[in-house]
């Protein structure tokens, strides 16, 4: 909820939850129905600050857990089933057989005392009555299983416009991909979800003139998720840099230090024969004129 005062400035805002609020059509306007326990209180468009989601009606955006109810389901019914299946069955990594029947109980359960368990493994095992052992790998369908559960991390993450490492998947990650990874996580996962952001700061709690005569506007500062190493950064200011884009301070305050009180330290650069500041130019190109002058005026004598 947003409260102006009586001068039409923005004093206070107040966080409502989703789920008590509902955005709906009245004689043509926009207004938010509030649930405030057993009440219901109305307010217009201007008094809500409503950022929508994906949709279509231009009121209520698509919940994404609603959208991705099958794949989020399917990946919860897939650990249910899992934890039930190697929890409650029977998976012996091997099995011995007896070419008739073992009648004898006790040699039964001396030899899984004997043999299992980690404690007891590469032992020699002895085999009487023409016993034979066999080995017991992962079945088919228990490997299947688990590469569907391997699946559902990049489902779950394409839901979300999320690169799978963010979700602790590092299969396809090394130390060469996952600065780029990083990258693209903040242009393509985070950026579009902060100028929608910034587009709806601007439009429900800045004034026009504030705005288009006084200049202000909204923006999220990134920088410091696309700070990428040491190196990239020193290569990226000094071009930067080198072109006048950037002054001393600029590049300093990147770096979350304190700014240089020198003088020229707010000033831009451009290469000459050194770097000289952009405002000394003119002074400069004046004196490489007059020297030029001189010279030609010394060869005619």
């Amino acid at each position: 909820e947003i409260v102006w005062n009586g001068l039409g400035e923005i004093v206070q805002l107040w966080p409502i939850a989703p789920s008590r609020v509902t955005p709906m059509l009245k004689d043509g306007q926009l207004v938010y129905e509030i649930s405030v326990g057993s009440e219901k209180k109305t307010l217009d468009r201007s008094k809500i600050l409503h950022i929508p989601g994906l949709g279509f009606d231009g009121l209520m955006g698509y919940s994404v857990i609603s959208m991705a109810r099958k794949s989020i389901g399917l990946g919860m019914a897939m650990e249910t089933f899992g934890s039930t299946y190697f929890g409650n069955g029977t998976h012996p990594s091997a099995v011995v057989t007896h070419p008739t029947k073992l009648d004898n109980e006790a040699a039964r359960i001396a030899m899984s005392n004997v043999y299992a368990g980690l404690g007891n493994a590469h032992r020699l095992m002895v085999l009487e009555d023409g016993m034979k052992i066999e080995k017991v790998g992962i079945p088919p369908e228990d490997s299947q299983f688990l590469e569907s559960r391997q699946f559902q991390i990049p489902e779950i993450a394409r839901w979300f416009n999320l690169p799978p490492h963010k979700l602790k998947d590092l299969t396809r990650s090394s130390f060469s991909n996952i600065e780029s990874e990083q990258i693209s996580f903040v242009t393509d996962s985070i950026l579009p979800i902060l100028i929608r952001l910034e587009q709806h700061y601007n439009m429900q709690l800045l004034t026009e003139t504030e705005q288009f005569r006084q200049g202000i506007y909204t923006r999220h500062n990134v920088d410091g998720l696309m700070r990428g190493n040491s190196k990239d950064r020193s290569d990226y200011y000094k071009a930067m840099f080198g072109i006048g884009a950037m002054t001393i301070n600029e590049i300093r305050e990147k770096e979350n230090w304190d700014p240089n009180q020198d003088p020229y330290a707010d000033e831009l650069f451009v290469p000459v024969n050194n770097m000289i500041p952009l405002s000394k130019i003119d002074e400069y190109m004046a004196k490489g004129q007059a020297k030029t002058e001189v010279r030609s005026d010394e060869e005619v004598v």
